[in-house]
């Protein structure tokens, strides 16, 4: 498949930018560019009041008759508003810029919020985290250091002709002209020349983190199997990688800023000679060449912000690569789209003929698996570690989606194996289900969770604090958050992997008997080996390799029989 072109790729970076917050993007470019017209303004207008004052102070009649006052205003009116544009110019286009990339984050996460999302994220987690974070704050520079630098740049070229151009026309033309030329020679040669080792310092910084990370989580078991010096090599390695494209850089951005100075020393030079065969012709006086000088001794800074930016282009381009492809709409998510209007209203499950390999094997979990749950009836899926009781469950909440077949689900909440909590608030971790969820309701669902009692305990209650993983919540104390956090999302059907495991006996009974008590009128499809769990259910199904080898009801014989099967309590 042909690799789409960068402009194509730059394309939904720059619509989000200018459709997220285009008067903010326009009054930060403006506000640049006053910014770099004030400081030229200010040097040259200071310029000529210096020299204007030296030569009226040399007769006593011009001394007398000299305006110190306008061009004073006119000093500080520059300065102070210098000042004032820079301020401003600092605070438009960061808050901007910080509005778009907050939504870029979001339009990311809607693109990540696909089939096999968590899988990914469970397997490379460093790398969605670069994405989100690294990535994101290259895309700044898109705007912060290539666009408005540009127009400031262009502002610049524009007064010094225009003030080149007052004194000989041809001169602004030709200074126009030559500045841009340069300019843009300069620009254009270091953003090509950067584009590589750029990335290559991005992608080594990455492996430079994730190493360091695996090896600070990941000592313990690194020590076991002996690989602990490797780890280290690993690390040493990525170290070198990103010294060399730190050193490939700085001999870039030291060889741009020296054409960038030859360039303005024959500028000024041109300029010099220029103004001063005008001044031996008497056609300008010296406060006038002192202005034109100090405006071209200026005109060039604006281009080291440029610079900078060329010399990140190739950061910046590698994360628009890597970010485009998600920065396009996508539909909603798999789960959602599976509850349309059709949708069997006396079915809440409904396969048919599904077929579902994981990615990188010919190997199928499910060959051909039909499967039909009725609504308010509670199911429990039994099996062998590894019969695809846990992937059927994924499948039913849109986490992974069927190669061929049809599906179809209820609206659905899933409480997995493990606990997901983050490093936020009590109350934030349990509005993951709900946002709009007002305290009053936190309360009532830690309530039936039986946790209300450990959260009144606390000192700041809802507003706890929890560590990274719900760290500061013992086992039992988590898996009743997830419950509260199940029983705050109001949906028809409820996925239940294991979800007494590791529990001791007492809160298990306890946290089923929860389960249970408010799961009237609801689906249940739960993934169990527990006796204790599955007798939750009216009908258990049996899966082995990936096929129904048996499906009984509650009341039957074979019922009983499949249920003394599992592993007992406790």
């Amino acid at each position: 498949m042909q690799r789409p072109s960068p402009w194509r790729q730059l394309q939904p970076v720059l619509q989000a930018f200018f459709r997220t917050q285009p008067a903010l993007m326009g009054w930060g470019a403006v506000l640049a560019v006053l910014t770099v017209l004030m400081g030229m303004g200010l040097l040259g207008l200071s310029g000529w009041f210096i020299t204007a004052t030296a030569l009226a102070g040399l007769n006593p009649t011009t001394a007398i008759l000299f305006d110190v006052f306008m061009p004073s205003a006119g000093i500080r009116l520059l300065a102070l508003g210098r000042t004032l544009s820079r301020y401003g110019e600092r605070l438009v286009t960061h808050d901007a810029t910080l509005a778009v990339v907050a939504g870029l984050r979001e339009q990311l996460f809607r693109g990540w919020a696909q089939p096999e999302a968590a899988r990914q994220l469970l397997l490379r987690p460093a790398r969605l985290l670069f994405r989100l974070t690294v990535d994101m704050d290259a895309l700044e520079a898109v705007y912060l250091r290539l666009l408005v630098p540009l127009a400031a740049a262009l502002g610049a070229v524009l007064l010094a002709a225009v003030v080149l151009g007052s004194l000989q026309w041809w001169w602004g033309v030709v200074l126009a002209l030559w500045l841009l030329v340069t300019g843009a020679l300069i620009v254009l040669w270091l953003a090509r020349r950067a584009v590589v080792p750029a990335a290559r310092r991005a992608l080594a910084t990455e492996a430079l983190r994730a190493h360091t990370v695996d090896l600070l989580a990941g000592q313990t078991e690194l020590a076991m199997v002996a690989r602990l010096t490797a780890q280290c090599d690993l690390l040493a390695q990525a170290d070198q990688r990103l010294a060399r494209a730190d050193d490939t850089l700085n001999r870039l951005e030291v060889t741009a800023g020296a054409a960038h100075s030859v360039v303005g020393t024959l500028t000024l030079v041109a300029v010099l000679l220029g103004v001063g065969a005008l001044v031996g012709e008497g056609a300008i006086g010296a406060p006038a060449a002192a202005l034109a000088l100090l405006v071209a001794l200026t005109v060039t800074e604006p281009f080291a912000a440029l610079r900078r930016g060329a010399l990140e282009s190739g950061r910046t381009w590698l994360a628009v690569r890597r970010l485009a492809p998600r920065m396009q709409p996508v539909p909603e998510p798999a789960a959602a789209a599976r509850c349309a209007d059709n949708h069997d209203s006396a079915a809440a499950i409904a396969l048919h003929g599904v077929t579902y390999a994981h990615p990188g094997t010919t190997l199928a979990v499910f060959n051909a698996l039909s499967l039909h749950i009725a609504a308010g009836e509670r199911v429990a899926l039994v099996g062998a570690s590894g019969a695809g009781k846990s992937t059927l469950l994924a499948l039913v909440a849109g986490e992974l989606q069927p190669q061929r077949g049809t599906l179809q689900a209820q609206p659905c909440s899933w409480l997995t194996q493990r606990t997901e909590l983050f490093q936020d608030t009590l109350a934030d971790n349990l509005r993951l289900a709900q946002p709009e969820a007002t305290d009053a309701r936190l309360s009532q669902v830690l309530q039936d969770a039986g946790l209300h009692a450990d959260v009144q305990a606390l000192t700041a209650g809802l507003q706890t604090p929890l560590g990274e993983g719900g760290l500061g919540l013992s086992g039992g104390q988590s898996r009743r958050l997830a419950l509260a956090r199940l029983l705050l999302r109001d949906v028809p059907l409820w996925l239940l992997d294991e979800p007494t495991e590791a529990l001791d006996a007492a809160t298990a009974d306890d946290v089923l008997q929860r389960l249970s008590q408010h799961a009237h009128g609801r689906s249940l499809l739960i993934a169990t080996h527990l006796r204790r769990e599955a007798a939750l259910a009216d009908r258990l199904v049996c899966l082995q390799a990936g096929h129904i080898v048996a499906d009984v009801h509650r009341g039957s014989a074979e019922f009983e029989a499949v249920l003394h099967t599992l592993r007992a309590d406790g």
